[in-house]
């Protein structure tokens, strides 16, 4: 949860603009509600080095802003980040080049990126006091790197500079979905990506009285990006699919339009960055930004990502993202048509016991609105959703034991066949131990697809045990599911058993 300066400033961001945005999101009660990093975006940096190979900072715009400090050094900025108890974020490209070459305002900048100095640049970050760091991809995509070697090469650099200095930099790779980042960036390089980008950008940027300051964002962008941002099966465990900051509060968008889109990032877990002005959000944009049982939703330990699990060819859905205190449910109910309708969220469809009643909860409205036997009904206007979190009884999990416990070495398998499911994006519970002191990773595949990493946490010494959830696209019209495990790096988990729904 924080604020990034690319969509409100462009390459215009300077030490002023973060100074007052950084204030301005403890003003607001933004921090209070959770928001915390502040993230300084493409801009900050013109491409300059030393005969070192060292960043030059343009000192006009990063001065000393305490007594002791030097111009032209990125740490008096985090200091003063930190001064306020946020965390700062940090911008660079795994090319050459960087973003800087194709500006959204002024001239291009080039040798904005990081490539051939990965382990130098990275350790800068982490020794400047940074927290985060988002790693674009224009200058990869225009030399036709792979993806995956070179946010791997990034992930050991990335390690490295922890080991150093003891400052963890938490990973948000860019890739915007070209190549499938979902399927590799857990694990990548060894130091996983926390989240990666799925899509390209919502809007470009609005910056008030510079060239394309009457663009407006558009709700089929924000459509759009969640659709690309679905992938339940990789998120995980501290690993989450990245749809984009947010535009809400933007220039395009109504409050009941801002109150969606708010929903669609909460049912599907997906980062809370904003992208808008901190300094001139309006009374109801704030209020959206920070409604305390919307970013209960989106924030929810189990961390799993929000399913379709029914529709109509017109436009009529129900999602439902499975929270971590047993039988609770959130509950979206998104109506894409033209014409107001009523949509019915069924507990069968939830993975809840449908023979026993639920209660459902408006978070949008703080009202409880009664206990229902089977269902509920609610009629959502034209390009509304209605957000609804579902008390009931978990339906049967079954469960399935392995054939041989302790690790796996690395490439070694494990597999579950015969394996049913009542719903066909099925939650599974792998329990499991890992007496190491680092999570241990395993490659999943689900009745022979394309494989993806699940990471598994220590779960302490000697035999003590652990269990993480994954969600998997099963058949659900038998026992017919096979999931294979397969072991990554020197040693894999000690996997248990599995329990599906």
């Amino acid at each position: 949860m924080g604020w990034s300066s690319w969509n409100s400033f462009s390459n215009t961001v300077d030490s002023q603009v973060i100074v007052d945005q950084a204030k301005a999101m403890v003003s607001t009660g933004m921090a209070k509600a959770g928001y915390q990093y502040v993230n300084i975006d493409e801009g900050w940096w013109l491409g300059e080095r030393d005969a070192d190979g060292h960043f030059v900072i343009d000192a006009k715009a990063w001065p000393a802003l305490a007594a002791g400090d030097h111009a032209g050094d990125m740490a008096n900025i985090v200091r003063f980040i930190h001064g306020l108890g946020l965390k700062a974020g940090i911008y660079t490209d795994a090319g050459k080049d960087g973003c800087s070459m194709y500006p959204d305002l002024g001239p291009p900048f080039q040798h904005t990126g990081s490539e051939g100095h990965y382990e130098q640049d990275f350790l800068q970050f982490a020794r400047w006091g940074f927290d985060y760091v988002k790693v674009d991809w224009c200058g990869g995509d225009k030399e036709k790197l792979d993806p995956a070697v070179q946010y791997a090469e990034i992930a050991r650099a990335i390690a490295k500079a922890e080991a150093a200095t003891g400052r963890r930099l938490y990973f948000s790779l860019c890739e915007w979905g070209n190549n499938s980042p979902w399927t590799w960036a857990p694990n990548v390089g060894g130091a996983p990506a926390a989240i990666w980008r799925t899509s390209g950008d919502i809007v470009a940027p609005i910056v008030p009285h510079r060239e394309h300051s009457g663009r407006l964002a558009s709700f089929p962008g924000v459509l759009s990006n969640f659709d690309q941002g679905i992938h339940p099966e990789a998120q995980h465990t501290g690993f989450y699919n990245d749809p984009d900051m947010m535009v809400v509060g933007m220039p395009g968008l109504t409050d009941a339009q801002n109150r969606v889109h708010m929903s669609l990032w909460a049912i599907s877990a997906a980062p809370l960055l904003v992208g808008a002005d901190l300094t001139t959000l309006s009374d109801a944009t704030r209020a959206t930004l920070t409604h305390i049982e919307v970013l209960a939703v989106d924030q929810d330990p189990l961390g799993l990502q929000g399913v379709k699990v029914a529709s109509s060819g017109s436009g009529l859905e129900v999602w439902s993202k499975a929270l971590a205190p047993p039988g609770e449910r959130a509950v979206l109910l998104l109506n894409r048509s033209g014409d107001a309708a009523s949509i019915t969220a069924r507990w069968a469809d939830l993975g809840l016991d449908e023979s026993s009643s639920a209660t459902v909860r408006d978070l949008w409205a703080g009202k409880d609105l009664g206990s229902f036997k089977t269902s509920y009904s609610v009629t959502v206007g034209s390009n509304d959703a209605v957000l609804v979190v579902v008390r009931g009884r978990e339906g049967k999990l079954t469960t399935y034991s392995a054939s041989a416990g302790g690790g796996m070495r690395e490439g070694e398998e494990l597999s579950f066949a015969h394996v049913a499911s009542r719903v066909p994006m099925a939650r599974v519970r792998i329990a499991y131990t890992n007496p190491g002191k680092t999570p241990r990773y395993a490659a999943l595949r689900v009745n022979g697809s394309i494989a993806t990493r699940v990471a598994f946490p220590p779960t302490g010494s000697g035999n003590a045990a652990g269990a993480i959830w994954i969600e998997a696209l099963l058949d659900r019209e038998g026992a017919n599911n096979t999931l294979v495990f397969s072991a990554m790096g020197d040693s894999g988990p000690g996997i248990e058993s599995i329990s599906v729904e």
